[in-house]
């Protein structure tokens, strides 16, 4: 299994975000923080907010905020907002599967296992499990000025 770079972006903003606790965080801080297009991180925040994971402030001095405790956030509804799908072999596509063997293949169903356990560990770990160690997880420019 494997996570699009989108998901990486939104794990990595709800981070930071995250860490920030109460403060207001900007995309433009997370985008130089982490080397990130803004463009990028604007449709990323964007899709978070819809979700309801972020909360946002608009005008001068606006930014973002968790929408709710970090302890009531989990990694696996993240990447099931974020990922378009979890097809991780054809025969996992419904009407678009053109695997050959589907019809007798057994191994579909471990894959599917496999999905699932995935989706157990990311379901049991929450937004607060992976960000209570914080500075460490902060980029090196923004940890250094938090010192």
């Amino acid at each position: 299994m494997r996570l699009t770079t989108y998901t990486d972006y939104a794990l990595r903003m709800m981070m930071f975000v995250a860490i920030k606790g109460e403060q207001l965080t900007t995309i433009e801080e997370v985008a130089k923080s982490y080397g990130i297009s803004r463009n990028h991180l604007m449709k990323v925040a964007q899709a978070l907010g819809a979700a309801g994971f972020l909360a946002t402030v608009r005008g001068r001095g606006g930014g973002l905020r968790l929408g709710r405790p970090a302890h009531l956030i989990t990694i696996g509804e993240i990447a099931r907002v974020t990922e378009e799908d979890m097809t991780i072999v054809p025969c996992f596509a419904g009407s678009k599967n053109d695997c050959a063997i589907t019809v007798t293949c057994t191994l579909k169903h471990k894959l599917e296992d496999a999905l699932d356990a995935f989706m157990v560990v990311l379901d049991q770990t929450t937004l607060a499990d992976v960000c209570k160690s914080s500075l460490p997880l902060l980029p090196r420019s923004f940890a250094q000025s938090a010192e």
